[in-house]
């Protein structure tokens, strides 16, 4: 009798066990629920600088939501609010590399459609040259801006440093369906015309190639695409009064702590709240990102947010629930 009870009890403990690890088979290591039984699409547009973050997201996500396809696509911040901010049909978020323009405000509100920032990393605004280039590794903040504006009058590289090669300057940049321009043009070049002849592209890989190619080259365009061709070019330090600062992820960010705040800028994700509510698989998408912005962040070469303003944007969109 004692034999068959503590059987029993065995075969108890044993079937408590097989449930538990069920269980926990239904939980990734991040505590996302893997069988949420959703199904659909979600439709992301925009930003170029943002694209890498917002594409390892995706994948991630649809690695454990198999029945959801997530296209993320990258026309660019302005472009991408074009296709946003639409009546019907428009796309569920918009990246962005500046923050939401008072004009698109208002057509959103005409719209009727709500819109949620959702800030998710930080990135710096990176000048890049060409790797055979030894003699601009090293530039002032104001002899940057010199180079892009069309008053300063710079045409060659000796213009900036009497010791420089008597070589022309060829700069390049985004084009203006970038958020990147507009913070270029907006916050470092307090709207002055840029330089006559300057290269914008729309992709950001031609920028790369066009770099990569001229030794008289110098451009501009977020962290993440330098940090992913490092082996193609090299970053301008930049000295912004208190000696030459590298542009890393430990150094880019906000606030005095940061050696290169003055070329920081957050970038964003914008939620077309209709839809998180209409589809649930936009809001649970909206809530995988900033769960997870911060190491997806560093691992595409942003800086992290801060942990509080995570932590606020998930208690936004959790009470969409």
């Amino acid at each position: 009798m004692r034999l068959v009870k503590k059987l029993g009890i065995f075969l108890l403990l044993a079937a408590f066990a097989v449930s538990a690890a069920a269980c926990g088979d239904d939980n990734d290591s991040k505590g996302n629920d893997k069988n949420k039984g959703l199904s659909g699409s979600v439709v992301i547009d925009g930003s170029g600088t943002v694209y890498p973050f917002m594409s390892k997201m995706a994948e991630y996500y649809m690695g454990e939501n198999k029945d959801v396809s997530v296209e993320v696509s990258r026309a660019g911040t302005s472009a991408g609010f074009g296709k946003f901010l639409v009546e019907k049909n428009g796309t569920d978020f918009n990246d962005a590399s500046r923050p939401m323009k008072d004009e698109e405000k208002q057509k959103a509100e005409e719209l009727g459609i709500e819109v949620m920032e959702l800030k998710v990393a930080l990135d710096g605004l990176t000048f890049v040259i060409n790797k055979e280039n030894d003699w601009a590794t090293e530039l002032t903040e104001e002899e940057i801006i010199s180079i892009f504006l069309e008053s300063e009058g710079i045409k060659k590289w000796s213009d900036v440093r009497p010791e420089f090669p008597d070589e022309p300057i060829k700069t390049y940049g985004p084009n203006q369906n970038h958020g990147t321009y507009e913070f270029f043009f907006e916050n470092i070049l307090d709207e002055q015309e840029l330089v006559k002849g300057i290269n914008l592209q729309q992709e950001y890989s031609t920028l790369v190639d066009l770099v990569s190619k001229d030794k008289n080259a110098i451009a501009f365009f977020g962290f993440g695409y330098y940090d992913s061709n490092k082996d193609k070019l090299q970053a301008v330090k930049v000295d912004f009064g208190n000696g030459p600062v590298e542009p890393t992820t430990e150094t880019i960010g906000e606030g005095e702590d940061y050696a290169y705040s003055a070329f920081t800028r957050p970038v964003f994700t914008y939620l077309n709240v209709n839809h998180a509510k209409e589809k649930p698989q936009v809001l649970d998408y909206a809530i995988y990102t900033m769960e997870n912005a911060r190491d997806v962040a560093k691992e595409t070469g942003f800086a992290p947010l801060a942990d509080e303003e995570v932590q606020d944007s998930l208690a936004k969109l959790k009470e969409l629930k």
